[in-house]
């Protein structure tokens, strides 16, 4: 997958995530993916490539930097906490949504009051019977 591809799969799920907005605290060359004011994805080129910068937990990040040559750490950011997917063929486009799904509920579980998420991080997605 390259990078074009990343970002506009990563930005494109994002659009189908209830109370996600995109705003550009950083200027024009940073792309701010936000649940009720907070971050939960990043997109840029000011590297030279597009890039993609999400959430994880630690040990998924840490396991995902050892599986794919693609997934570094959080570049400007926590190196715990968020991992960066850099173009390459080892990427594909299921693996960005559910990494862009994953950032999304973590921010939502750990940093928003129960009142405030658009959508409950233990449900959702999942189907009814």
């Amino acid at each position: 997958m390259d990078g074009r591809a990343i970002q506009e799969r990563a930005a494109a799920r994002t659009a189908e995530l209830p109370g996600a907005d995109l705003e550009h605290p950083f200027g024009p060359d940073w792309d701010v993916f936000t649940v009720r004011g907070r971050v939960f994805m990043l997109q840029t080129r000011v590297t030279g490539e597009p890039i993609v910068i999400v959430k994880a937990r630690p040990a998924d990040g840490a396991a995902l930097r050892e599986a794919f040559p693609e997934i570094t750490p959080g570049y400007h950011m926590n190196k715990r906490h968020w991992i960066t997917l850099n173009e390459g063929a080892g990427i594909d486009p299921q693996l960005v949504e559910d990494l862009v799904t994953e950032s999304y509920l973590l921010v939502i579980e750990k940093n928003l009051p129960r009142a405030q998420r658009p959508v409950d991080p233990d449900t959702f997605g999942q189907v009814r019977a």
